[in-house]
């Protein structure tokens, strides 16, 4: 497995992850990059190539709390910074939306394995419920989020199954 392989395969999610996280789109975009950078850097260190994603999450993990540590350091935390960020945040404004509006057996999924970084087996025997009915809601999330991107978003899916295009949310503004 190389670096373009493991960045064509976990792009999305690693990126969605980290500005779930850091809530700003800059710093989103350099933490995605030294992940990538310190993932290609680091790539003969992986010892199982079936870990790929747990081993690329922790690098993020660690590059998020470099970040939040640096920003505890510089940055004074104020109601107008806050509103800033919300502005910031506003371009994907239907992501948490979209998750909001999840059913609650599937947020728990997506929750435990996206956002606390768990395994699929783990998030099985933590939920009491089998792996495969795991995999088969994160699936399902997936899928409706994807129509979700599409119909409110304008996003379109590529040949590749990745949404691209730029956001037109409007249909959003009105919820």
């Amino acid at each position: 497995m190389d670096t373009q392989e493991i960045w064509r395969k976990h792009r999305e999610e690693v990126y969605f992850f980290i500005l779930k996280k850091a809530k700003n789109k800059t710093a989103a975009k350099d933490i995605f990059q030294n992940t990538f950078f310190k993932a290609h850097k680091n790539l003969h260190q992986l010892e199982s190539p079936g870990k790929v994603r747990a081993w690329i999450f922790q690098i993020v993990r660690n590059e998020l709390n470099d970040y939040f540590k640096r920003e505890n350091k510089y940055v004074v935390h104020l109601e107008s910074e806050k509103t800033a960020v919300a502005e910031e945040y506003q371009d994907i404004c239907c992501f948490d939306r979209f998750i909001e509006e999840l059913p609650s057996h599937y947020k728990a999924v997506i929750d435990l394995v996206y956002f606390k970084g768990k395994t699929q087996t783990e998030t099985a025997r933590e939920l009491n419920i089998s792996l495969p009915n795991v995999k088969a809601r994160i699936r399902r999330t997936k899928d409706y989020l994807k129509q979700r991107f599409n119909e409110c978003c304008k996003y379109k899916i590529d040949e590749n199954g990745q949404l691209t295009g730029e956001p037109d949310c409007t249909a959003c503004m009105n919820f």
